[in-house]
């Protein structure tokens, strides 16, 4: 097993140097419906020593000495939970001792209620937080945690962490149809991000097969209606939608077509907006609009009476 891989691209990170802390077989305190991974093998929530830090440390040494330093982050992202890891706060150490480049995590924030990992998580520059659910049934539905875990105990600890966490502080959520997309269950997720106030909450589908195959991405009307959930929470700067397209922001290039499928994969946009936007460029709006809906590239969603442009994803 490599214990780094990469850099990888990602429209959170930029280029990512990726480190594999927790040795496979699948290792977690979660066994989520829609891991690409699968069912997890080993459900635990027990915290022990994987690899040896310094191994780890020389690896990204290496790694970096061989890429040129060309990368944005060193991100603990392993094939399982990382802060099982009970030298996580040691390896840390010890790569910033190899390296100045910034370093995250990537987290289900299972173990965040424990004082030890809370710890180690203060001495990343930045802490990606996994938050499918508010309520205990569709908690233990979207995650299957260990049996141990209590929901109200995690989200305490996330309020102490972010409470004292200096670093940047990101949240995904992903949306499974039918089973955490519910009017109440956003609200009540929005309403916790407002307490813990990320840096950005991403809404996210699975674009990758998932350990259930039942396990559908939500529909586009409810991603459009979890977005503006949580835009009217969080304000509108703090959201963004991941759907499987890596797309630019809002500034419209040399195709402007391409940008605004672009746009639409990370904020769903008003058509009116969309209209005003391609006709400003010379562009016939509604033939364009009306083609990239009749390809599937693009898909009407309605909330609280207006029309909105999303991303299309559904095969």
């Amino acid at each position: 097993m490599e214990l780094v891989f990469g850099p990888v691209p990602s429209r959170r990170l930029g280029r990512s140097l990726g480190i594999n802390n927790i040795p496979p077989p699948k290792k977690c305190s979660y066994s989520c419906i829609y891991c690409q991974l699968g069912r997890t093998w080993e459900l635990t929530i027990e915290r022990r020593r994987f690899h040896d830090s310094r191994s780890i440390a020389d690896a990204v040494g290496s790694r970096i000495s061989e890429i040129g330093g060309q990368i944005d982050y060193i991100t603990f992202v392993p094939d399982g939970e990382p802060t099982l890891d009970r030298l996580l706060g040691e390896e840390v150490k010890l790569i910033r001792e190899v390296s100045d480049k910034p370093l995250a995590i990537l987290t289900n924030s299972s173990l965040i209620f424990r004082s030890d990992v809370r710890a180690d998580l203060l001495d990343f520059d930045l802490v990606s937080i996994k938050m499918d659910a508010l309520s205990e049934g569709v908690w233990r539905r979207v995650n299957r945690p260990h049996p141990s875990l209590s929901l109200a105990e995690i989200l305490e600890g996330l309020k102490i962490f972010a409470r004292d966490f200096s670093g940047r502080l990101i949240v995904e959520t992903m949306l499974i149809d039918g089973v955490n997309t519910f009017s109440g269950e956003l609200e009540s997720i929005a309403n916790f991000l407002r307490e813990i106030e990320p840096d950005k909450a991403y809404l996210a589908i699975p674009t990758r097969p998932p350990a259930e195959g039942w396990v559908k991405p939500a529909a586009e009307e409810k991603l459009v209606e979890a977005y503006e959930v949580f835009k009217e929470v969080l304000g509108a700067g703090r959201v963004e939608l991941l759907t499987g397209y890596e797309g630019s922001g809002f500034q419209l290039g040399r195709d402007p077509v391409k940008d605004l499928l672009a746009i639409t994969s990370i904020h769903p946009i008003r058509v009116d907006y969309a209209i005003q936007i391609l006709s400003r460029r010379g562009e016939r709006a509604e033939e364009v609009i009306g083609r990239l809906i009749d390809k599937g590239e693009l898909k009407l969603a309605e909330y609280r009476g207006r029309k909105f442009l999303i991303r299309g994803f559904r095969e």
